[in-house]
């Protein structure tokens, strides 16, 4: 080995000991916690447990309003992300700067600021009403999740394809266009496909945290709506049963890993990921 390989490996050192000590001796602790009982013995009831209905019932909650929630960012994300690169707003990194900008705010911030724009007299109450408009109150309901998901993780979305737009080849799309290709034929036959790891990427980066999420519906949902990541928080914090949140995070850790074998499947050369 010579020394500039040697040195790249040390460089990666503090790195390694970061993996391990926070993200690979933490999930060895979830599992030994998920599969074992209070008394240390081994067992497969934590993870089974999901197969109630109050367990069953929350988890299919949780996976319709992620489906909402990554499918509104999708519809949402790609028009813009189309318009931005059409729009030539200076460089690649001022626009990813605007969308990451708005994340340097603290995630309970934004949240409890849509808690005050949805809440029974809040902004959007007080404007229906001086209006004359019928005033519905959103907080308690899966709208309201579904909107504070939205606005949460939308950049998610809008930045891994605005990166993979902006690298596609105009004489490719010019190209489309003189041998006859309508616009409708030039977005659905080129760019879509080629602008498809970053939609592959933008699902995979919206669909898990919306699929973990507890703030947001605990706070917009106003503890009448239980997600599974609500469950897992209370088995934790509340319950003090460790086994059986790390049993129920592990279930939900399979859906977390098939997104992730989505993303590496379809986006092979991390074009969707990297800015």
């Amino acid at each position: 080995m010579n020394k500039s390989a040697f040195h790249k490996k040390l460089l990666a050192g503090p790195y390694l000991v970061w993996m391990i000590g926070f993200t690979v001796i933490p999930l060895l602790l979830i599992a030994w916690y998920g599969f074992t009982a209070r008394d240390g013995s081994f067992t497969l009831e934590n993870v089974t447990a999901i197969r109630t209905p109050e367990h069953l019932k929350a988890l299919g909650l949780s996976l319709a309003l992620s489906l909402t929630c990554t499918g509104v960012c999708l519809l949402l994300a790609y028009p813009l992300a189309m318009i931005l690169k059409g729009s030539g707003l200076g460089k690649k990194g001022f626009i990813v700067f605007i969308f990451i900008l708005p994340m340097w705010m603290n995630f309970l911030l934004r949240t409890y600021a849509w808690l005050n724009l949805l809440d029974d007299g809040g902004i959007l109450f007080q404007i229906c009403k001086r209006l004359g408009l019928p005033t519905v109150s959103l907080v308690g309901t899966n709208t309201a999740i579904v909107l504070g998901m939205v606005y949460n993780y939308l950049p998610f979305m809008v930045l891994p394809l605005y990166n993979v737009l902006v690298k596609i080849d105009e004489n490719v799309i010019n190209a489309a266009r003189d041998l006859g290709a309508n616009s409708f034929q030039v977005f659905y036959k080129v760019i879509l496909p080629l602008s498809f790891p970053g939609i592959v990427s933008g699902i995979t980066m919206v669909f898990v945290p919306s699929l973990t999420t507890f703030a947001i519906s605990d706070l917009l949902g106003a503890r009448k709506i239980l997600l599974i990541g609500n469950i897992i928080e209370q088995e934790f914090s509340t319950a003090n049963n460790w086994h059986l949140g790390s049993g129920l995070s592990l279930v939900l850790m399979v859906f977390i890993l098939i997104s992730m074998a989505a993303l590496s499947h379809y986006d092979k050369n991390g074009e969707g990921t990297s800015f």
